[in-house]
């Protein structure tokens, strides 16, 4: 599974979202990107590769030439980002496996419509998504990418009317499949969005910053406060909190709780080794494959394969 960051707050959120990225490479990856509201519109900055060279696409990049330093490898792992210009303080950020399209820069996540409004970070997939993809060609709406994830962007961009979290909630009725993403807006420069489905997503709950991440990991030195979402749960984040809209669009409070391992267990989520870890995973992973084809009550729908009957 990929990587997912999202952060909101009064930090530099480069910063921020590069070290979270960084605690989530044992999830493995082969490309990288980030993306952040300055001076009114949102950037980006995408690479192939791993994290060095993400880093070295920052470094050349014309906002941060002057700005950006790498800290020294720390227990055999590479540094974070120990200077880099303030001024953005919300953003998001990937690592990405390629499913859909190969491992190319215009591929790598994060992605836009076409206007360069809405961006989002997804990790799973998409399973209609060519069908979307039609619908959206039939609408005179093109791709740049191969992705899946353009596809969710330009949906959110075509329910959008001055509030994300509307346009998220109302796009999922559009997906099938085992998802997470987070959105940003350039006309909401204080808002993230996030949903699951069957994939992993997390709030982190800070003091003036609020913090979203498909783990724990990626940003447990900021905040042990911890939010879970259920399926379709979408979470608004805010510098001055957080809101929850169940299925039916009523907003709750995050029912939040506080976490006490360490970093280095965190990245293992409280489990003594990797293996064990994964070993444990492995009822969710099988349940997340057949989650959407098994809704139909009776035996499991494995499509071109045929039932099985229970």
């Amino acid at each position: 599974m990929c990587g997912i960051i999202g952060y909101v707050g009064s930090q530099d959120s480069r910063k921020v979202l590069f070290d979270g990225l960084r605690r989530l490479e044992y999830r493995g990856y082969d490309s990288a990107g980030l993306a952040w509201r300055e001076n009114g519109k949102i950037d980006r900055v995408r690479a192939v590769g791993n994290l060095d060279s993400l880093h070295a696409a920052l470094a050349s990049h014309a906002a941060f030439a002057p700005h950006v330093a790498f800290a020294a490898h720390v227990r055999g792992r590479p540094g974070a980002l120990t200077t880099i210009a303030a001024g953005s303080q919300i953003g998001i950020g990937h690592t990405r496996w390629a499913t859909h399209g190969g491992v190319t820069e215009a591929n790598a996540h994060p992605h836009s419509d076409a206007s360069g409004r809405v961006w989002i970070v997804l990790n799973g997939i998409i399973e209609n998504y060519l069908a979307l993809r039609a619908r959206l060609a039939e609408e005179m709406i093109e791709c740049s990418s191969q992705t899946d994830a353009e596809v969710v962007a330009h949906l959110i961009a075509i329910h959008y009317e001055g509030d994300l979290a509307e346009a998220v909630q109302r796009s999922l009725a559009d997906l099938a499949g085992h998802y997470a993403l987070v959105a940003m807006c350039e006309d909401e420069p204080d808002t993230l969005v996030g949903v699951r489905h069957e994939c992993p997503l997390v709030v982190g709950i800070g003091d003036g910053e609020q913090f979203v991440a498909s783990s724990i990991a990626a940003f447990l030195s900021h905040t042990r406060e911890v939010a879970l979402l259920q399926d379709r749960e979408v979470a608004v984040l805010r510098p001055q909190g957080v809101t929850i809209l169940d299925r039916t669009g009523l907003r709750h409070a995050p029912q939040a709780t506080d976490v006490d391992w360490d970093e280095e267990r965190m990245e293992r989520e409280g489990f003594e080794t990797f293996m064990l870890k994964e070993i444990h995973e492995q009822a969710d992973a099988v349940a997340e494959t057949i989650g959407e084809r098994a809704a139909r009550g009776v035996g499991i729908d494995l499509g071109d394969l045929g039932p099985i009957d229970d």
